[in-house]
């Protein structure tokens, strides 16, 4: 096991999707409440949920994540990802905030643009009544609207989407830095846009399907965008999302996988990408390769049926290696 003496943070995303790929019912988020103080009681840093309105059904996940602040104390509670520019700013604001004021200040939002790259995203957008065109833009005027109302004095914004006359809004966030926000930034989106999107708003980034190799030259590029925009890029959180199955048969861990994400995207996108699967010994392997490529904060999605038993692997063979 090649392990790092860096310290690294440790979360998992909770089945919000997961559970009702089978025709499960809502009635199982006591699972999800089960999981969750788990990972509180290990000791491990956040849980995490996903989002997508009906491109990929799920639990919604701010009213989740109000749910967990309620039902624990230590652990950060965070979106991967987040999709603001299908939402309103003001209304978003004052979600985030409330929700980041029952947590006491544990909420971090992950945050991308979204896709429109299949019928079922494109259906999502027009579902929304938000045009995908000009998507990007949308979304960085939506994270400056939401920072600009969390400072707790009338915010004026007049951009090409939204235009705010000094509302004031209440709650705030429960720390005076305000919510922070982990922007998706990926390699093989060859974007410099994101990058200095990433380094001029985010309090850090968050990536998925990178290899190590990729992501480091992610990381790279944001730290001195960041430092051209004056800022101190060690201040950046850099999290990394990776996808997992360890049942300890490797064809198992591999069909279990393949049937959990075919569900999950509708089909098997990325391929390769994914993993790795089988042992936790691969897994142990593969997060040092983040970590050493400058992770500093990774989210394990349990590609599997079973997330209890997965994350009881874990917790048991992975994760006292970070402790």
């Amino acid at each position: 096991m090649n392990l790092t003496d860096k310290k690294v943070k440790l979360g998992i995303l909770l089945p919000t999707r997961g559970l009702l790929l089978k025709g499960e019912q809502p009635a199982n988020m006591e699972r999800i409440f089960e999981l969750t103080e788990t990972v509180e009681k290990a000791g491990l840093d956040s849980v995490w949920v996903g989002d997508s309105l009906v491109a990929k059904p799920r639990m919604e996940p701010l009213a989740v994540l109000g749910a967990l602040a309620a039902r624990t104390s230590r652990v950060r509670l965070g979106t991967a990802v987040l999709l603001p520019a299908l939402r309103h700013p003001v209304l978003l604001a004052q979600t985030l905030n409330t929700v980041d004021l029952i947590s006491g200040g544990r909420l971090v939002i992950g945050a991308g643009v979204g896709g429109v790259f299949n019928d079922d995203q494109k259906r999502e957008w027009a579902a929304a009544g938000v045009a995908s065109k000009g998507r990007g833009r949308r979304f960085e005027e939506i994270i400056e609207i939401v920072q600009g109302l969390g400072l707790g004095k009338p915010f004026d914004f007049h951009g090409r989407n939204f235009n705010l006359d000094s509302p004031l809004m209440r709650p705030v966030p429960a720390n005076d830095e305000g919510i922070p926000f982990l922007l998706a930034t990926h390699y093989r989106a060859k974007s410099q846009a994101q990058i200095r999107r990433a380094a001029r708003l985010g309090a850090g980034i968050i990536s998925i399907s990178d290899t190590p190799d990729e992501y480091a030259q992610v990381i790279q590029k944001v730290n001195e965008t960041a430092s051209e925009l004056g800022r101190d890029p060690s201040s950046m959180e850099k999290a990394f999302h990776i996808t997992v199955n360890m049942d300890f048969d490797l064809k198992k861990a591999e069909a279990d996988a393949v049937e959990w994400l075919t569900g999950y995207y509708g089909s098997d996108i990325w391929g390769t990408r994914w993993g790795p699967f089988g042992g936790p010994e691969r897994v142990a392997d593969r997060i040092a390769e983040y970590v050493k490529a400058g992770v500093g904060t990774v989210v394990v999605r349990f590609a599997s049926f079973h997330p209890e038993k997965q994350l009881e692997i874990f917790l048991e063979q992975v994760a006292p290696a970070y402790a």
